[in-house]
């Protein structure tokens, strides 16, 4: 029990373990998503790029 309140109370930052954890995550949802993302960049760099020519 004084374990577990001794980790409730710990307030170390981020440690890398976590941060690598958080990195592998973002690549592999990437490497899903990579068409779906893909598409969504080009239209709204169209979008961008048409509405910077009325200007």
């Amino acid at each position: 029990m004084r374990n577990f309140k001794r980790f409730i109370k710990e307030e170390d930052g981020m440690g890398t373990v976590e941060i690598v954890l958080i990195i592998v995550v973002l690549i592999a949802l990437v490497a899903i998503f990579k068409d779906s993302i893909k598409k969504v960049v080009e239209t709204i760099l169209k979008k961008v790029s048409t509405n910077a020519n009325k200007i």
